[in-house]
């Protein structure tokens, strides 16, 4: 089976402000690790607390900021952070925001793929960026090496901020129709799963026992309760500081502005009918009919994902 099906293979580099997609060219894979990939702020920091609670067994001590690195991202020291993960003797989980023309793809890697709304998407990321430090901006485009224009802090009107990133595709961060359709192309794959923020909303239990069963761990029913309750979203603002980057140190308020109100539907008394069709003529063109029912929503999928 293996033999006959065709994998993805690296096409092209990334290289921003943000990320680095070289850094996979020497990453060492094992048959048994589990990438987190995301366009970003879609439940990434989720999937991996999901993640790490399963391979924990509900553990307190899981902080997946420290364990799962976005290896990708490229003020992280290079070597430092390979030899990091080498050393880990636990089954890994690592987190990418690389479409997968830019990604090493293994075989015989775990692949997750979380996807939103793109308008939820943007509402995260205003927040993300507006209550940033400036210490936070000075790391990102001043650390040696950053290609193309610096990350510049959002404005304060919202739907201007929104507009700006649809019209210019994904701005000030990277294409978020490319990043989803390469995700979607592939997601027929043996080893790569789809899922998607409202429904880890709507049904949590349901959705990290497919992600179990996916990953081959097995539950500890005894410990169900913890481990469900660990991963929700009252405990994960509460232990904000373990799975933020620095444990939130970049930004004002700290982890808690970090891990931010996971709401979704908070464009609908902002954005006009014009600016909604729009966003959705759009999603339709780049990424056709099937993908965007999904990605409006989640729960339906295409019977081979």
């Amino acid at each position: 089976m293996l033999a006959r099906t065709s994998w993805p293979r690296k096409s092209r580099e990334l290289h921003n402000h943000h990320m680095d997609s070289t850094v996979w060219n020497d990453f060492v894979f094992r048959r048994d690790d589990i990438i987190v990939g995301t366009y970003a702020k879609s439940g990434t920091t989720w999937t991996q607390q999901i993640v790490g609670q399963l391979l924990s067994c509900g553990s307190e001590d899981i902080r997946v900021a420290e364990l799962s690195p976005w290896l990708d991202m490229r003020i992280l020291p290079r070597a430092e952070t390979l030899a990091m993960l080498d050393a880990q003797r636990d089954r890994r989980f690592i987190k990418t925001h690389l479409p997968v023309d830019a990604l090493v793809f293994s075989p015989e890697a775990r692949y997750l793929y979380i996807a939103r709304d793109g308008r939820d998407v943007v509402w995260s990321l205003h927040n993300h960026l507006a209550n940033a430090t400036d210490q936070f901006y000075q790391v990102i485009n001043d650390t040696p090496g950053r290609v193309g224009p610096a990350l510049e802090r959002p404005p304060t009107d919202i739907r201007a901020f929104f507009l700006d990133w649809l019209e210019r595709d994904g701005h000030p961060l990277w294409s978020f129709w490319e990043n989803i359709a390469s995700w979607w192309d592939i997601a027929h794959l043996p080893n790569v799963k789809l899922l998607h923020f409202a429904d880890l909303k709507r049904d949590l239990e349901g959705e990290m026992r497919g992600i179990a069963d996916f990953l081959d761990i097995a539950i500890d029913e005894s410990r169900w309760p913890t481990i469900l309750e660990h991963c929700g979203f009252d405990y994960m603002k509460a232990n904000a500081a373990a799975a933020a980057p620095l444990g939130g140190a970049l930004w004002e308020g700290g982890a808690s502005t970090f891990i931010n109100r996971g709401n979704n539907g908070r464009w609908r008394d902002v954005l006009t009918v014009e600016d909604n069709r729009r966003y959705e003529a759009i999603a339709r063109e780049q990424l056709g009919e099937a993908c965007v029912k999904w990605l409006a929503c989640g729960e339906k999928l295409p019977a081979w994902a």
